[in-house]
């Protein structure tokens, strides 16, 4: 166990589960991010199963919910990435029923899942994040040519409410940024158009109220993207010796633990930021439902802090049943 985890303890450890458990694992889900999250979810479960609970693997969909009426069901892991998953809905059904569910409450996922009110949230909060605008399909051609003259490529275009960067392009050009701007539009109804930061991209989880070790992620493509995050053979390196000196990571820990907080979030989360020429750090998103597959940050963490994967998977569960 590193030094970080020798000052902080084992946070998974301090709600470690002392009984058999029925545990639902929701997996697969209609978003985008359906495929990362059957992955998730497996691993998951078959984590679970080793620590001893009984486990339903259960798809989902907000025209069936019939997973979430299972008697005799103590907890809902919930491992759905993406619209539905983690905008809120699949948590109000199961506050509805009266469930213990895993993560953050129904506000909390709906506020993460709308990268602009949640960046609205950070700047109140007194965090940097780089300007934005959002442009929506009812706009006229007037107003988004006057608008998108505000940010200078290159810029960021993406979906308000996406995740695994599907669909995100960095346009290096004004022809690059309107296409990627009518294809979202097209796609979505609605496209946020941000500031490009050039700097070093660093993402801090959360666990309970704890930040778990800082990671600088190094992609060998020019942009941490869909195939960079989960291709076995993508090249990307996941620094912890990053060369950041002990007053950046209280900072990067404190900035992340803030922007946690400021959106009421609980159990575990993901901030990504990155550090702009200035030194400062800027959050550009969090995600209220990491990934747990094979390349997923949070577990890399909490190894890194001395926890196994049992452990972290049966620590959130604990921390569900405490509610």
């Amino acid at each position: 166990m590193d030094e970080l985890a020798a000052r902080e303890g084992d946070v998974a450890g301090q709600f470690k589960t002392e009984q058999q458990l029925d545990i639902t694992v929701l997996m697969g889900g209609p978003s985008t991010e359906r495929e990362v999250s059957f992955m998730s979810g497996s691993a998951i479960a078959d984590a679970l199963e080793r620590v001893g609970h009984k486990i339903t693997r259960a798809d989902i969909s907000p025209e069936d919910l019939s997973a979430l009426d299972r008697d005799l069901l103590d907890v809902v892991f919930i491992a759905l990435h993406g619209d539905f998953g983690e905008s809120g809905e699949v948590q109000a059904a199961c506050e509805a029923r009266g469930l213990r569910y895993t993560g953050s409450c129904p506000h909390a996922s709906q506020l993460a899942m709308d990268k602009a009110a949640s960046k609205q949230a950070f700047r109140k909060a007194g965090l940097y994040t780089p300007d934005w605008m959002i442009i929506e399909e009812f706009h006229t051609p007037e107003q988004v040519s006057k608008w998108v003259s505000e940010i200078i490529p290159p810029v960021v275009v993406k979906p308000v409410d996406g995740g695994s960067s599907i669909d995100v392009v960095i346009a290096q050009n004004e022809d690059q940024r309107d296409k990627a701007m009518d294809e979202l539009l097209d796609k979505y109804g609605r496209v946020m158009l941000e500031g490009f930061v050039e700097g070093k991209e660093f993402t801090v989880s959360v666990l309970g109220d704890k930040a778990l070790p800082v990671i600088e992620i190094v992609p060998a493509s020019s942009f941490y993207d869909y195939t960079a995050k989960y291709a076995d053979d993508a090249g990307t390196q996941y620094v912890f010796d990053n060369g950041l000196n002990e007053r950046q990571i209280r900072d990067l820990e404190a900035t992340s633990l803030e922007a946690h907080r400021c959106l009421g979030c609980r159990d575990m989360s993901r901030v990504d930021l990155i550090m702009d020429s200035r030194r400062l750090f800027q959050v550009l998103e969090i995600n209220t439902i990491p990934g747990f597959t094979s390349h997923s940050l949070l577990p890399m963490a909490a190894k890194k802090a001395g926890m196994s994967f049992e452990g972290l998977v049966d620590g959130l569960v604990a921390m569900a049943m405490r509610r």
